[in-house]
C-alpha cells in the first residue's frame, strides 16, 4: 500500500510540471517569436508479478506450466524526463516598422551580450542612442562585419538579410544569421535568447538554401495555441485529481488495515 502512495505522488508531481509549462506558455502567448514548451514524462521500469505458490504440476497439451507464471505488470510511477521546446514557426504580423525583422525558415539572429553571443528569433529591434541596431533590452544585433550601425530608420533589408541605405542603396552590412546541427538542444535563457550547448553544437553561419529569408516590417508571433493549451490544462487537472484520489484510497485502506489489526490483538 505504501508503494501506492509513492506512485500517486509521482503522478501528481509530473502533472504539476506539465501545468507549470502550460502556464508559462499562456503567459508568453503575446511574446514575439516565443516557442512553447512541453513537459515530457517517462515511467519507471515496470515489475512483473508472478504467482509465488504455484508448483507447476498441472498438465497441459505441451507439458507442465511455468513454475511461477506471470500474471501481470506493476507500475512504479512516473517522472518528468525533460522540458521539450517546440520550434515550430509562428505566424507573421505586419508592423510596417523598418526596424522589425522576421525570419522565414530555420535560423537565428546573433546578439552580443555581456555573457557572449546569444541567439534569438525575436526581431523586434530598435535603433539605440549611438545609432546601433539593438534589441529592446539594449543588446546589439550582430552583422557579419560586427555591430550594425544605422544613421536612421530609413534603410532597406532584402530577403538575404543585406542592409542598404535607402538614399543611394549603399550596402551597410548583412545580418549574421546562424543555424545549429541539433537545434532542439539549444538552451533557453529568457528574454527570447538562446545559447549553444555541447549537444546542439556550435552555431554556424547559414548560407544558401539553409539561410532563412529576412522579412522587413514583420515580426514572428509565438507558436502558442491558446485553445490547445487550455484543453491540456483541463486534462492535467483531471489527471492530478485522479492521482490525488488514488492516494486518498490508499490512506483509507491503510486505516482499515490498522483498525483490523488492533481489533484482532
Amino acid at each position: 500500500m505504501i508503494r501506492g502512495w509513492y506512485t500517486g505522488a509521482s503522478g501528481m508531481t509530473a502533472q504539476q510540471n506539465r501545468l507549470d509549462a502550460i502556464s508559462n506558455n499562456l503567459a508568453n502567448v503575446d511574446t514575439t517569436a516565443y516557442k512553447r514548451d512541453v513537459a515530457v514524462s517517462k515511467n519507471f521500469s515496470e515489475l512483473l508479478i508472478r504467482r509465488m505458490n504455484d508448483d507447476g504440476v498441472y498438465k497441459t497439451p505441451f507439458g507442465s506450466a511455468d513454475v511461477a507464471p506471470i500474471i501481470g505488470k506493476l507500475g512504479l510511477g512516473v517522472e518528468t524526463n525533460e522540458l521539450y521546446t517546440i520550434f515550430e514557426q509562428g505566424s507573421f504580423k505586419d508592423t510596417s516598422n523598418n526596424t522589425d525583422m522576421a525570419l522565414s525558415g530555420e535560423g537565428y539572429f546573433v546578439i552580443s551580450t555581456p555573457n557572449g553571443e546569444r541567439y534569438t528569433r525575436n526581431g523586434n529591434f530598435i535603433i539605440g542612442k549611438e545609432g546601433y541596431l539593438t534589441t529592446k533590452e539594449g543588446f546589439p544585433v550582430m552583422g557579419e562585419n560586427g555591430l550594425i550601425h544605422i544613421e536612421d530608420n530609413k534603410f532597406i533589408v532584402n530577403e538575404n538579410g543585406v542592409l542598404y541605405t535607402s538614399e543611394d542603396m549603399t550596402e551597410i552590412d548583412r545580418f549574421k544569421i546562424v543555424r545549429f546541427d541539433n537545434e532542439r538542444y539549444i538552451n533557453k535563457e529568457g528574454s527570447s535568447l538562446y545559447s549553444a550547448t555541447d549537444i546542439s553544437g556550435e552555431a554556424f553561419i547559414a548560407e544558401g538554401v539553409e539561410r532563412p529569408n529576412v522579412m522587413q516590417g514583420y515580426i514572428e508571433t509565438s507558436n502558442v495555441n491558446v485553445v490547445n493549451e487550455m484543453v491540456q490544462m483541463i486534462e492535467v487537472n483531471r489527471a492530478y485529481e485522479a492521482n490525488q484520489k488514488t492516494i486518498q484510497s490508499e490512506e483509507t485502506m491503510m486505516q482499515t488495515l490498522w483498525s483490523k489489526v488492533v481489533s484482532i490483538r
